[in-house]
C-alpha cells in the first residue's frame, strides 16, 4: 500500500514531534504492508512550511530505515491567501513527491466563497487538487452536493482510514461510507500523526473498504491511484461520478457485510441534526 498523507516527519507540525515517534510510524507502516509513504507537513498559519528543512528531516528518516520503506515529501496545504499566492510562483514547492497532485486541506470553521475560483486556478496552473478528509468537516458534510461540483470540476477526493473504523465519530464514519457507496473517494490515507490516537495504520481500513464494496475498490484507493499520485501519473480508477449525493446507497452498501451492532456509530445510526452555517 502506498500512504499519500501522512505527519511523519519530526519536529515540523503537530505530527511527529521527535525522530524516535518517526522512527516507531515507520515500523509500524512496515508491519502493516505499506511500501511508500509522504510525508506531508501544514503550510498554514501556525506552521511554517520551509522545504530545506522538510528534506533535511526527509533525508536523516529515510537514511535510518535500510531502504524498507520509500519516503517522499509534500504538504498538507491550506488554502490561505498567502499560500494560493505562493504556489503561482512555486507550483510543485508543495505537491506530493514534486509532481503534480496537491493535497488541499480546509478549515473547519469556514470556507471562504471564492474557493470554486481558487481551485479553478490551481486546474490552470497544471495541478490536480486532491481535496483531504472532507468526511471529517462538518461544513461539507452539511452540504455534500458542494463536494460532488468541486469533483465535477476535476477535483480528487481523500478519506482517512481511521474514518471507516468510527475513530472521527459517526458523521465522519456515515459520511465516508456514504462517498464509497457513490464512488466518489479516490485515495485512502492514513493523516497519521503519531503511534497511538492518530496512528500510521491502513490495513483494517483496507479490510472494511473490501466488506463494503469489494477488493478491487481496496486495491485502487489504498495501492494504485496513490501509487500514481506518488510518481505523478493519471489515476488509473477514476469511477463515473453520481448526478447526486444521498444517504440510501451509503446505508445499503454499509448493511451489505455487517449490522451496526458489530460497528458502532456505523451509517444504520440515525443521522444527528446539524446546524448548517457554511459560507460558500
Amino acid at each position: 500500500m502506498v500512504d499519500i498523507h501522512c505527519h511523519i516527519l519530526p519536529g515540523l507540525d503537530d505530527g511527529a514531534q521527535d525522530m524516535e515517534i518517526s522512527l516507531q510510524m515507520a515500523e509500524s507502516a512496515i508491519a502493516e504492508g505499506i511500501t511508500h509513504v509522504i510525508g506531508t507537513p501544514h503550510a498554514n498559519s501556525n506552521y511554517a512550511f520551509i522545504p530545506e528543512l522538510i528534506r533535511e528531516r526527509h533525508d536523516e528518516l529515510q537514511s535510518r530505515l535500510d531502504g524498507r520503506l520509500t519516503l517522499a515529501t509534500g504538504c498538507d496545504f491550506h488554502l490561505s491567501y498567502d499560500n494560493l499566492l505562493d504556489i503561482r510562483d512555486n507550483l510543485h514547492k508543495y505537491t506530493l513527491n514534486q509532481k503534480k497532485y496537491l493535497l488541499v486541506e480546509f478549515a473547519d470553521y469556514s470556507i471562504p466563497p471564492t474557493i470554486d475560483q481558487n481551485l479553478h486556478q490551481l486546474h490552470l496552473a497544471g495541478l490536480w487538487p486532491i481535496v483531504t478528509h472532507p468526511e471529517r468537516n462538518p461544513l461539507i458534510r452539511a452540504n455534500p452536493e458542494k463536494l460532488l461540483q468541486w469533483l465535477q470540476q476535476g477535483c480528487y477526493i481523500q478519506v482517512t482510514a481511521q474514518s471507516f473504523l468510527g475513530r472521527f465519530g459517526p458523521g465522519a464514519q456515515e459520511t465516508a461510507e456514504m462517498l464509497l457507496g457513490h464512488n466518489c473517494i479516490h485515495f485512502v490515507a492514513s493523516d497519521a500523526h503519531n503511534v497511538t490516537s492518530r496512528p500510521l495504520k491502513l490495513r483494517e481500513a483496507y479490510t472494511r473498504v473490501t466488506e463494503l464494496r469489494d477488493q478491487k475498490v481496496a486495491e485502487a484507493l489504498f495501492t494504485a491511484n496513490p501509487r500514481a499520485a506518488f510518481n505523478g501519473e493519471p489515476l488509473p480508477y477514476t469511477p463515473e461520478l453520481p448526478e447526486k449525493l444521498d444517504d440510501r446507497r451509503a446505508h445499503a452498501v454499509s448493511h451489505r457485510h455487517q449490522d451496526s451492532a458489530s460497528h458502532p456509530g456505523a451509517a444504520g445510526d440515525p443521522p444527528k441534526r446539524r446546524k448548517r452555517f457554511w459560507f460558500f
